[in-house]
């Protein structure tokens, strides 16, 4: 398995999918349940190939991540090739930017001596989504790239 196993709640929301997956495999229903009560091993196994294949077509089409933590924001931005970094850190004792009051300091005092705003650019591996996957593994969420973009227009306009 490449990536990870989709949760009992992913798949129940790709149920179609899934049925659609085993077609093509042409498995009906009924192999299915036969396969689960009497192969459980190649079970899993398909439940793994499907997870990876989702995993995949997802991965594909991400362009921008965020992670934030307590003290720190990174917000991604990956090209075909690249992935550049906006990384914003406080050092300002009491501001959790995970939470609203924090993230509410930071709107408001953006040019405070405490926050400090880095970038910062590399190559990406061969394997351009497994990259991408190591980030959403270690909390970094998909998103549309507005934060990133406001962060990008406001480094370059300094």
């Amino acid at each position: 398995m490449k990536y990870s196993r989709l949760t009992k709640e992913q798949f129940e929301e790709m149920k179609q999918e899934f049925i659609n997956f085993l077609a093509t495999q042409s498995i009906t229903a009924e192999e299915w349940e036969d396969i689960k009560k009497n192969q459980p091993k190649a079970a899993e196994q398909e439940l793994d190939v499907f997870s990876d294949l989702i995993w995949e077509g997802v991965l594909n089409k991400v362009e921008y991540l965020e992670h934030f933590s307590p003290n720190q924001i990174y917000l991604f931005h990956i090209t075909e090739v690249t992935i550049h970094l906006i990384a914003i850190k406080v050092e300002h004792q009491g501001v959790d930017l995970t939470t609203r009051k924090g993230y509410s300091w930071l709107q408001t005092n953006l040019l405070d001596e405490s926050v400090n705003i880095y970038t910062s650019s590399k190559a990406l591996s061969e394997d351009r989504n497994k990259d991408i996957f190591a980030l959403i593994k270690q909390g970094a969420n998909i998103t549309k790239g507005d934060l990133y973009r406001y962060f990008d227009n406001m480094v370059e306009s300094k």
